[in-house]
């Protein structure tokens, strides 16, 4: 009989001592040890993220250079797991997600993403969260999380380590010319901090402007400075 398959998770964090160890907890709520396992790549935080990520039983490395895609590469060199699982600190899964993922895999699928809904009764959020069902480029980012068979992430050289912004979108472009892709139809639970201080409208136009500017081949450093004009962020 087969092994089973291990799911690692990876988290790439900088000071998210706020919502670190819920998040750790939750993943390894109803789980063996050897069924996945949870890697924090830290970004070089400067509160407790890394004391609290230990102490809630993940495995933490810390990365010589911080930045989302550098430190993503980073934690799947280490990655014991057939299945990589990328998820953002500030947001929660399903907590069928191992067996959702595992479904996906023994269907033939090599990478996907979830559905999303927001922390937020908005119903412009809601409105958001509707079209995450679709096959829609503005939908491969972060925030619905990101699970690909190792294999393939190898094979396509992983995250753009020089890329700060939309690393994401350009991972999962090029692995679906060599994989399938699935979206599963539960839901992620997103944080909306993003929009606080900031208008829905203006993080509507601020992602539909970055989206143009990669589609035409706008430097990092275009798109960042443009990004911070239009709204403030973290």
């Amino acid at each position: 009989m087969r092994d089973p398959l291990l799911i690692s998770i990876i988290i790439p964090t900088l000071n998210e001592g706020r919502n670190i160890v819920s998040l750790i907890t939750f993943l390894k709520t109803g789980f063996e040890e050897k069924s996945v396992e949870i890697i924090v790549s830290d970004g070089q935080s400067n509160d407790d993220t890394v004391l609290k990520a230990k102490n809630a039983g993940a495995k933490v490395i810390l990365c010589p250079t911080k930045g989302r895609a550098y430190q993503m590469n980073f934690a799947a060199s280490i990655a014991n797991g057939q299945i990589l699982y990328f998820l953002h600190a500030d947001t929660v899964p399903p907590i069928t997600f191992k067996n959702d993922i595992l479904k996906a895999v023994e269907e033939g699928f090599d990478l996907g993403r979830y559905r999303t809904k927001f922390q937020s009764n908005s119903l412009l959020l809601k409105m958001n969260s509707f079209f995450t069902r679709f096959d829609f480029t503005f939908c491969y980012g972060g925030d619905q999380t990101l699970f690909i068979r190792k294999e393939l992430f190898d094979r396509i050289g992983g995250f753009n380590s020089d890329m700060r912004i939309m690393e994401d979108y350009d991972i999962v472009k090029r692995a679906r010319k060599l994989g399938t892709y699935k979206i599963l139809r539960s839901k992620v639970l997103v944080s909306a901090r993003k929009y606080m201080g900031n208008s829905w409208l203006k993080v509507q136009l601020a992602n539909l402007k970055i989206m143009k500017m990669f589609q035409n081949g706008a430097s990092q450093e275009e798109m960042i400075r443009k990004y911070n004009e239009i709204i403030t962020y973290r």
